[in-house]
């Protein structure tokens, strides 16, 4: 059955000077799509895929446009206006969408963008934003492998690190020693599991585990020893920032790759910077 907040294909009905009616069934009944939405082509029993949501009078209406973010998901959207009732938020739809009062975890300052929680509000049956986006994050244990590639979201900061939104599911901590670039939140990244506590908690990094990460990393220093004509000056006393600045990853990576090569007597390391070994 269609519902507000989602989008189906529905029958046109028949053509008012406002626009078309659709058929959207017994619980939503004649829905409108306004005569600026209406497609180039269409006939009366015809189909057309369309995204359902309220107007302004709580009354159903129809869009062909995709909004930013679907109902049960996460999204990093700007602000555009504060009003009696709440902010309004930019999701690409005619009707912004509001961020209640009540939902919103500080104070909201238009042309700023927060991350929020998109949701059908139970008692209103409108569609609507939250702060409060812990509450609608997955409690259920995680089945993530560690080294697993994930897609991630920031949304705050603990003393500890970042934290993240799992595939847009659970949530889990990016520590700051581990850091080493400006986030901020909103940020879409790709991360990895580090590891899933048993009481549900998850590390995160943003960068592959694993002796094949090492072995990348080794040919990448090579490789740019060998178009610095042999010698970089970047070595283990090096500040962790400029090795991340250098090559994006952290500086126990770094180490390792450098042991690594150095093992192989492919360079040396000199408190002045890294060698390549002469064949």
């Amino acid at each position: 059955m269609p519902a507000i907040g989602q989008r189906a294909q529905l029958t046109i009905l028949r053509e008012q000077p406002f626009g078309i009616f659709l058929d959207a069934g017994d619980e939503l009944g004649e829905v409108l799509l306004p005569r600026r939405e209406m497609p180039k082509h269409w006939q009366i029993g015809g189909i057309v895929d369309v995204f359902l949501y309220l107007d302004s009078e709580d009354r159903p209406v129809a869009t062909l446009k995709y909004p930013k973010v679907m109902p049960g998901e996460f999204a990093y959207l700007e602000a555009l206006s504060i009003t009696s009732v709440g902010a309004f938020l930019d999701w690409g739809l005619p009707k912004d969408l509001l961020l209640p009062f009540r939902e919103q975890k500080e104070r909201i300052e238009p042309g700023k963008s927060y991350v929020v929680h998109v949701h059908v509000d139970g008692p209103s049956g409108r569609i609507v934003a939250t702060r409060r986006v812990s509450k609608f994050l997955n409690k259920t244990p995680a089945d993530y492998k560690e080294g697993q590639e994930v897609e991630l979201m920031l949304f705050g900061k603990t003393e500890l690190g970042y934290k993240a939104i799992i595939e847009g599911k659970h949530s889990g901590v990016l520590f700051a020693n581990e850091v080493f670039r400006r986030l901020r939140a909103g940020e879409k990244t790709k991360g990895y599991i580090v590891k899933v506590h048993p009481e549900g908690k998850i590390d995160l990094s943003l960068y592959p585990p694993g002796r094949a990460r090492i072995n990348d990393l080794e040919t990448l220093i090579e490789e740019e020893l060998t178009k610095r004509g042999g010698f970089w000056a970047i070595s283990d006393s090096s500040p962790a920032e400029e090795i991340h600045k250098a090559l994006g990853v952290s500086k126990k990576a770094f180490k390792q790759a450098t042991g690594a090569l150095f093992k192989k007597r492919k360079i040396t390391i000199g408190d002045d910077g890294i060698r390549l070994v002469k064949e």
